[in-house]
C-alpha cells in the first residue's frame, strides 16, 4: 500500500465515523508563547481542551505537520543514527471534545489498524497506564477491560508514568494514555526474544505506532490534579512508522515516503544506499533533514540567526555538513531535492508547489553561504582534534566552540556532533560562557512563574466584538499573574471585548477598563492561540465589577489606516513585479507598515514609483470595504481570496476587498471603511532582509503627510543653500564634481607632503644597537599617511626599527615598524610592544610582529611614548 493510499484511508475511515476533516495548522506557530513549532497533532485544539474556546464540531481527525527539535520534544540527535526517528513527521490523528471517549477510541483503533490496514494481530502489543501511587493515580481498568475484547491479556501490558500518562505541559489537560506496539521482526527473531520485552525499549523494529491519550484530568500550577468538567480523546499515529508496518519494511527511511528522495542523494553522490554506516547515516540527514528544512520555509519560517529561524539554520547546516564530509558535495546540493518533494505532496500539502522555486532559492543560498566558511572551520577543528591528541585531552575546549560558532558559523550541536563521531566531547558550559561575554549579557534565567488562571464568572470562552464595537460594557472571566525577571505581568481574560489581539501582523488595542470606582490601563492586548489576552497595570480591587472596555481609537484609526494600506500594497507588488510575489511577514501599527515579499531582485526606482503610484490611485478612489464574515473557506477560495502560507484559516474566514479585480484576501484585521480615509501613501525604504525576500516599509495617513512636509522643507532648504537653481539636481552634480576634483588635488598634496616627511624621518635616523632607529613625533593629515610612511620606510630601510607617535588631525595614534630581521633575530613583537606604548595616550591597539597600530584619547601622552619608546630600546641586549 503507498503512502498516499495509507494516508487517504486514515481521513476516510473517520469520516465516516463522523469526524470533521481539519487540515494541517501550519509547522511555525505564531499565538503560542510556549512553542516555537507544532510538535503534536493536538497543537491547534490546545484552547479547546482548556475550554477557552468552543468547537464547531465535537469530532475531528487530519494529517498535521510536526516537528520535533527543541524543548522537551526533540528528537534531532537521534535522526539519521536510528532508522526510525525523525525532525519532520506527520501525525494522524482523531480527537473527540466532550463526545466520545475510551471505548469508541480503543474499537476503532482495532478496526482500522486490523480489518482497514489489515494489521496482523499477533504482532500488535498495547500499553495501559499501572497507576502511580505518589499521585494517587489507579490502574487504567477500564482501558484493560476494553482491550481485553480484541487482544489476549498477555499483549497488554503495563506502563510508568513516563510513557503511559500524558500531559500537554508543566500545565494544562493531562491523563492516562494507551499506547500500540508493533513488532516488525521476522518470527525467527520473535521466537528467540518476545516481543513484551521489548516494547518501550528502544528496539528499530518492536515500535510505537498509535497512542491513545485520554485527557480527563487538569495538571495545576501547583502540581495537584483535578479532573476536567469534560472528557476528550486525542490521538496521534505517526504516518511514517504505519507506512513502514504496512509496507513491511526495516525502517521507515525504507517505505516510499523517503526512497525516492534517497535514490536522488545516491545517484547525485555516486554513492549507494546501504554501503556503508557512515555514508547511510549521511543519507537518511540529508533526506529528513530536507522535510522539516522546506515546510518550515513553507510555512514562513527563514532561516535566520534568532529563535525558531536558527533552528532551521542548524537544520540545514547539519545536512550541508553530512553532505560535505561524507558524500563529497562541495557545492550546494539539498535545494535539487524540491521537485521531489513537491511532487510528492502534491494534492497533499500544495503549499511546498506553490513555493518550490522560492523555498528552492531559499535553501541553495543558504547552503553556498555556509560551504564558503564550512571547508575553513572544518581544517580548524582538525588543528584542534591535533593537539588535543598531542596533549592526551578528550573534551574541546569552551572557547574554542565558540570561535567556530562565531568565526565559522558553527552551531554548538554540530561541533558537538563532529566531537563525538571522533570520540570526543565538548565543554558546554565553557560555550555558554564565552556566549555570554560576547553578547554581555546576564546568564539570569529568564523562566517565568506563572499562577493559576483565576475563574471569575463561569464563561468559559471570550468574543472578540472590535469589528464593530469600540466601548461596551464587560466583565472579568478570569485573571493572572506573571511573576518575571524585570516585574510582574498581569492578564485578564474578557467575557466580550472591542480590543484586537495581536495576530495577523497587527499589533494589539490599548485602553482602559472603567467604572466608577477605578480605571485598569490595557498595556496590550495579545492572542494565545485563540484565547484573547489583556495586559494590564494591575488587578481590579473588584474583578466581579462590570467595567466598561474602551480603546484607544486614535491609535486604532492610525493602526486601520496601515493595514489597509498594506493590503493594497500588496496588489500593487504582484501587478508591478508578478505574481510570484507572496507575503512572507508583516507588521501593522500605528506609526509604521512593514512588508516582508518574495522576491529575487532589487525593486529599482522606478517600480518603487509604480507601486505608490497604484496604491495612491485606489486611495483616491475611495473604494468602499467589502467585508465578509463566516465565509466558507472553499467558496472564500473560488472568490480569488489570497490566503497566506503560514497562517491557520478555520472551516469559516472572513473576506476584505477592495475593488474585486485589484484585492481580495482573508485577513482577520481591523480595516477603513473606505480607500480615502487612509489619505497618502508613502514608501520609506525598500532593501533585503534574507535569501528571497524583500522588505518594504511605508508610512500612510498624518505620517506620510508629515513625511511629505519633511521633505519639502529639506528641499526648500537646499534651494536656499544653493542660491534657488532652477535645476536643483543638475547644480548638486556640478557640486560634487567640483569636490571630486578637489579631493584629487588634496590626495596628491597630501602624497606629497609625506612624501617630505618620510625624508625628514630618514634623516633622522640614527645607529643604535645595530639598528636604524627612528623615533619621532610627526603631525599627519590622515591615518593613511601614517601607513603609508611606515611601509615606505620598511620597504627603503634595513634592520629598522620605527617608533612614530602621531597627531592625527587632532587625535593620537601610534605605530610601531620593524624589518623581519629584527623581528626574527632580536625577538621583538611590535604587536606586543604597541599595547604597552598604547596606555600613554588613553588607547589600545595591535596588529603584527612587524607592524602594529594604536590609537587613544590622550593627544598630551604622545611625548610620553617617546620616552617609553627610547627606554625599551636601551633595554635591548
Amino acid at each position: 500500500m503507498q503512502s498516499k493510499e495509507i494516508r487517504s484511508k486514515f481521513i476516510e475511515f473517520f469520516k465516516s465515523k463522523s469526524h470533521q476533516f481539519v487540515p494541517s495548522a501550519p509547522l511555525v506557530i505564531k499565538n503560542d508563547p510556549t512553542l516555537m513549532f507544532t510538535n503534536a497533532g493536538m497543537n491547534q485544539f490546545k484552547d479547546l481542551f482548556l475550554g477557552n474556546s468552543k468547537a464547531d464540531y465535537s469530532r475531528a481527525a487530519n494529517s498535521q505537520k510536526c516537528l520535533r527539535v527543541s524543548g522537551k520534544h526533540n528528537d534531532l540527535e537521534e535522526v539519521g543514527i536510528d532508522t526510525y526517528h525523525h525532525t519532520m513527521f506527520e501525525m494522524l490523528g482523531n480527537w473527540s471534545f466532550g463526545d466520545y471517549f475510551k471505548k469508541d477510541a480503543i474499537t476503532w483503533a482495532w478496526e482500522l489498524l486490523t480489518q482497514v490496514y489489515g494489521l496482523p494481530k499477533d504482532k500488535l502489543y498495547v500499553t495501559v497506564f499501572e497507576g502511580d501511587k505518589s499521585e494517587d493515580l489507579d490502574f487504567d481498568q477500564e482501558a484493560f477491560d476494553l482491550w481485553k475484547q480484541y487482544i489476549d491479556e498477555a499483549r497488554i501490558l503495563g506502563g510508568n508514568k513516563k510513557d503511559n500518562f500524558w500531559e500537554m505541559g508543566e500545565t494544562g489537560p493531562c491523563g492516562p494514555c494507551s499506547e500500540i506496539h508493533i513488532d516488525l521482526r521476522s518470527d525467527e527473531e520473535i521466537a528467540k526474544t518476545p516481543g513484551k520485552d521489548l516494547v518501550n525499549n528502544d528496539h528499530p523494529q518492536v515500535v510505537e505506532v498509535w497512542n491513545l491519550v485520554f485527557m480527563q484530568y487538569d495538571r495545576k500550577a501547583d502540581g495537584h490534579l483535578e479532573s476536567l468538567p469534560a472528557q476528550h480523546i486525542d490521538t496521534g499515529m505517526g504516518f511514517e512508522r504505519l507506512s513502514m508496518a504496512l509496507q513491511q519494511k526495516g525502517s521507515t527511511y525504507d517505505t516510499d515516503v523517503f526512497t525516492p528522495l534517497i535514490d536522488y542523494i545516491a545517484k547525485q553522490s555516486g554513492v549507494a544506499y546501504g554501503t556503508s554506516e557512515k555514508t547511510d547515516i549521511a543519507i537518511r540527514v540529508i533526506v529528513d533533514h530536507i522535510r522539516a528544512i522546506s515546510f518550515a520555509i513553507a510555512d514562513g519560517q527563514l532561516p535566520s540567526n534568532n529563535k525558531a529561524g536558527y533552528v532551521i539554520r542548524r537544520i540545514l547546516r547539519r545536512a550541508v555538513r553530512y553532505g560535505y564530509t561524507f558524500l563529497n558535495f562541495k557545492e550546494p546540493f539539498l535545494y535539487g531535492l524540491m521537485p521531489i518533494l513537491a511532487e510528492q505532496f502534491s494534492g497533499v500539502f500544495d503549499e511546498l508547489v506553490s513555493q518550490q522555486d522560492f523555498i528552492a532559492k531559499v535553501i541553495k543560498e543558504e547552503e553556498a553561504s555556509f560551504l564558503r566558511t564550512l571547508e575553513n572551520g572544518l581544517k580548524r577543528l582538525d588543528q584542534v582534534q591535533a593537539n588535543m591528541k598531542a596533549e592526551g585531552t578528550d573534551v574541546i575546549d569552551g572557547q574554542v566552540v565558540f570561535e567556530l560558532y562565531d568565526t565559522f558559523g558553527f552551531p554548538v550541536d554540530l561541533t558537538g556532533l563532529i566531537a563525538r563521531e571522533n570520540g570526543l566531547s565538548i565543554d558546554e558550559k565553557g560555550f555558554t560562557e564565552a556566549m555570554a561575554v560576547q553578547k554581555q549579557r546576564s546568564k539570569a534565567d529568564a523562566a517565568q512563574v506563572k499562577g493559576d488562571w483565576i475563574q471569575v464568572s463561569e464563561e468559559e470562552t471570550s468574543e472578540f466584538v472590535g469589528y464593530d464595537e469600540v466601548a461596551l460594557k464587560t466583565k472579568i472571566i478570569k485573571y493572572r499573574e506573571i511573576k518575571e525577571k524585570k516585574g510582574t505581568v498581569y492578564q485578564l481574560v474578557l467575557d466580550q471585548t472591542p480590543f484586537y489581539g495581536e495576530s495577523g501582523g497587527q499589533v494589539g488595542d490599548k485602553g482602559v477598563l472603567k467604572n466608577e470606582t477605578e480605571t485598569i490601563k490595557v498595556l496590550d492586548t495579545q492572542k494565545e492561540n485563540d484565547l484573547i489576552v489583556h495586559y494590564t497595570d494591575r488587578i481590579p480591587a473588584q474583578p466581579e465589577a462590570e467595567f466598561e472596555a474602551i480603546i484607544d481609537t486614535s491609535r486604532r484609526e492610525l493602526i486601520k489606516n496601515n493595514h489597509s494600506a498594506t493590503h493594497l500594497l500588496h496588489s500593487a507588488l504582484r501587478q508591478v513585479l508578478g505574481n510570484h510575489v507572496q507575503q512572507k511577514g508583516s507588521l501593522v501599527s500605528d506609526k509604521i507598515l512593514r512588508f516582508d515579499f518574495s522576491h529575487f531582485a532589487k525593486v529599482e526606482p522606478e517600480q518603487i514609483e509604480e507601486i505608490e503610484r497604484i496604491v495612491n490611485d485606489h486611495i483616491r478612489q475611495n473604494i468602499k470595504l467589502n467585508e465578509q464574515r463566516n465565509v466558507p473557506i472553499e467558496e472564500a477560495k473560488k472568490l480569488g481570496a489570497t490566503a497566506l502560507f503560514g497562517e491557520k484559516y478555520g472551516e469559516f474566514v472572513r473576506v476584505i476587498t477592495f475593488d474585486p479585480s485589484y484585492s481580495v484576501e482573508l485577513c482577520g484585521g481591523t480595516h477603513v471603511a473606505a480607500t480615502g480615509q487612509i489619505g497618502v501613501f508613502k514608501i520609506v525604504s525598500e532593501g533585503a532582509v534574507a535569501a528571497g525576500v524583500r522588505r518594504i516599509e511605508a508610512v500612510s495617513g498624518p505620517k506620510a503627510f508629515d513625511l511629505v512636509q519633511e521633505q519639502d522643507k529639506l528641499l526648500k532648504e537646499i534651494k536656499e543653500m544653493l542660491k534657488s537653481p532652477s535645476d536643483v539636481a543638475k547644480a548638486i552634480t556640478s557640486l560634487m564634481e567640483e569636490r571630486q576634483k578637489l579631493n584629487k588635488e588634496l590626495e596628491t598634496l597630501h602624497a606629497k607632503q609625506s612624501g617630505q616627511l618620510k625624508e625628514e624621518l630618514a634623516k633622522k635616523m640614527v645607529a643604535e644597537k645595530g639598528l636604524n632607529v627612528i623615533i619621532e613625533k610627526i603631525t599627519v593629515p590622515n591615518a593613511d599617511a601614517v601607513k603609508k610612511i611606515s611601509f615606505e620606510l620598511r620597504n627603503e630601510v634595513e634592520n629598522l626599527f620605527a617608533v612614530l607617535a602621531a597627531n592625527v588631525d587632532g587625535s593620537p595614534q601610534i605605530a610601531i615598524v620593524l624589518s623581519d630581521n629584527v623581528v626574527n633575530d632580536k625577538g621583538l613583537n611590535a604587536g606586543v610592544m604597541i599595547r604597552d606604548l598604547a596606555k600613554a595616550i588613553k588607547g589600545g591597539g595591535g596588529g603584527q610582529p612587524f607592524f602594529a597600530t594604536a590609537g587613544g584619547k590622550d593627544l598630551s601622552g604622545l611625548d610620553q611614548v617617546i620616552t617609553e619608546a627610547k627606554a625599551k630600546l636601551a633595554g635591548l641586549e
